[in-house]
């Protein structure tokens, strides 16, 4: 018998490696969730008029790229319907801005967003970065009230590091990375993120998070883990780039308001920055100016 299309579109995207990364997000008990994802969509498909063309791989959960109606849509699916709430919930705050992506329609007890399609919608992974667009798109999001029922910044400090303590232990990174560095970045973050301004903040704001959406629009904001804290934390990703490339940390924040605070985020969260490297490869050159950084 032949297989369902859509099933087996959905069966391969989540293959060992795709099942790995669930796994290392939420633990063992997201296999029934992987299990049952091809019925969910088949059901928001027909719900929303979606025809899916991709599916595409995350860490905590999967995007399908889909055809509808009016043009292309993006269906985003999380096991944790927490998760989908909080962005739900940024995204109504950020509606109307032309620097965040749009949120069409819900089904949270699904743990299920749907979003307007972006064209052509590649990430800033690896390519020129217009830094006017980025600052633009930081001035729009913090500019928001935080109101709402979001997280604060310290309860986003302390999931983020949670989940660094529990990748770090035992991986090959712990050699150079060792558990009190981790503890005394997350002091400093803990301390940054409830002594500073307040705004509605993106929380995972990286160039894999911004996708260009042509040239009329420019670069559009994905995927926010919100919370209610201080902004700078937003523009530590993008003052490391240069570092990256062979330039210095003061490169990244001359280009970036706030760059005392941001640089104060980006000293706290060197550990976290240098992790996932030192778990992939080891020790690089970038790594090794990461940590430099630390006291």
């Amino acid at each position: 018998m032949a297989r369902d299309p859509l099933a087996a579109l959905l069966s391969d995207s989540l293959d060992t490696a795709a099942r790995a990364r669930l796994v290392d997000r939420f633990g063992a008990g997201v296999g029934p969730w992987c299990d049952a994802l091809p019925d969910l969509v088949a059901r928001l498909a027909h719900r929303w008029h979606l025809t899916v063309r991709e599916a595409r791989p995350g860490n905590t959960g999967r995007t399908l790229l889909c055809d509808g109606p009016d043009g292309p849509y993006v269906l985003k699916l999380c096991p944790d319907p927490g998760i989908a709430q909080a962005e739900a919930t940024a995204l109504q705050a950020w509606a109307g801005l032309p620097r965040v992506v749009q949120l069409l329609d819900t089904d949270l007890a699904a743990g299920a967003i749907l979003l307007e399609g972006l064209v052509p919608g590649t990430t800033l992974t690896g390519t020129d970065i217009p830094w006017d667009q980025v600052r633009d798109l930081l001035g729009q999001l913090h500019e928001v009230a935080a109101d709402g029922p979001f997280p604060t910044q310290l309860e986003r400090v302390h999931t983020m590091f949670d989940l660094a303590e529990r990748r770090l232990r035992g991986s090959r990174a712990e050699e150079q990375l060792p558990l009190d560095v981790l503890h005394a970045g997350r002091t400093r973050a803990e301390t940054l993120a409830t002594t500073g301004p307040v705004a509605l903040v993106h929380g995972d704001l990286h160039p894999g998070n911004v996708l260009d959406a042509g040239p009329a629009r420019g670069i559009v904001a994905i995927d926010p883990r919100p919370c209610v804290g201080d902004p700078a934390l937003d523009g530590v990703d993008w003052a490391f780039l240069p570092l990256a490339d062979g330039g210095t940390l003061d490169d990244g924040l001359a280009r970036l308001p706030d760059p005392d605070r941001t640089r104060a985020w980006c000293v706290a969260l060197a550990p976290l920055m240098a992790m996932g490297p030192l778990r992939r490869t080891g020790p690089t050159p970038f790594t090794d100016a990461v940590l430099a950084l630390l006291p």
